[in-house]
């Protein structure tokens, strides 16, 4: 650290050799020391050194006052400039000149980002306000065109679904279907199974019953749920003694309901009601129901009552 009076007399060559030595240990230095030299002139930049290491001040001489300029850390080696206000011309800054991270919210303008400066798939549901639903329109009916956003989980996207498919993919309609019924009462003779045709549909929507032969052959796969109730009828009081009715998956019995009145005292008349889940192979499968009644007299009046019912319909899976 130096200063000088920047003043080089005449002198003999060694004492002017060290006079210019110590002028150019000023310059060096920064004209370094304690105080303002007193050489200083207007313009004169000086290291205040009176501080500690960390808080030397580097100023300059108005020639009527020190402006400091800025305060130098010797041991960080680092100086904080007394005015860091910078004004930059007008894109001058591009995106090499920021640090990652560095600019937040008060420094963009409203709608400064539009969807040209969004990367596809960019934005997660933790960015998405709860008004991108809730501050639309409220609709109070959908039609089968109106679309609706779904997760396609194969193609790990973002899909829109017609309600109509949408219902189409959750669901279904329970058909094929069928009620019928027992229109006029049918004869059975004693003691022999009996196909029971219900000859008069309540409705049947795939035409899948034949009212002729008492078969519903579905032409859909799946499950179906039957139920039938059938009133037996013997005639007269205390001929009925056994009896039931029996639903057939083809040649074979699914279930049936019995009746044995032997020991009991007989009756006129029983209800049988017969239900089961039957899985049909949608071609060649078909139900039928069969009735029976044995009675103490097998005269006339063994018949199937027309109170009787048969239906069946497709279970959504």
């Amino acid at each position: 650290m130096a200063q000088h009076d920047y003043d080089i007399a005449n002198q003999s060559f060694p004492a002017f050799r060290t006079d210019v030595n110590n002028v150019l240990s000023a310059i060096n230095s920064s004209n370094s020391g304690s105080s303002r030299p007193s050489s200083a002139v207007a313009g004169t930049i000086w290291l205040d050194t009176s501080g500690a290491a960390t808080a030397q001040l580097l100023k300059m001489y108005d020639g009527a006052a020190d402006i400091l300029l800025g305060t130098v850390n010797f041991t960080a080696n680092t100086i904080d400039w007394s005015d860091s206000a910078i004004t930059l011309g007008a894109n001058s800054v591009d995106s090499d000149n920021y640090v990652d991270g560095s600019i937040d919210l008060a420094h963009l303008a409203a709608d400064s980002v539009d969807a040209t400066k969004i990367a596809d798939n960019a934005i997660s549901e933790e960015h998405l306000d709860v008004t991108a639903i809730t501050g639309h329109t409220a609709e109070t009916s959908i039609a089968d065109g109106d679309t609706i956003l779904i997760h396609d989980a194969s193609a790990s996207a973002l899909r829109k679904m017609t309600k109509a498919n949408f219902v189409t993919g959750i669901g279904g309609a329970n058909t094929p279907a069928f009620s019928a019924e027992r229109s006029g009462a049918q004869s059975i003779s004693d003691n022999t199974r009996t196909t029971i045709l219900f000859n008069n549909e309540f409705y049947d929507s795939s035409s899948a019953y034949n009212t002729s032969t008492g078969k519903f052959t579905p032409q859909t796969a799946g499950k179906y749920f039957v139920q039938a109730s059938v009133l037996l009828q013997s005639g007269s009081n205390s001929n009925f003694y056994r009896g039931f009715a029996e639903l057939y998956k083809n040649s074979s019995v699914i279930t049936e309901a019995l009746f044995d009145e032997q020991g009991y005292g007989y009756a006129r008349a029983r209800s049988a009601n017969v239900c089961a889940i039957v899985d049909m192979n949608g071609s060649s499968d078909f139900l039928l129901i069969q009735g029976y009644i044995s009675a103490t007299s097998t005269g006339s009046g063994l018949e199937v009552s027309d109170m009787s019912t048969f239906q069946a319909f497709k279970i959504i899976e």
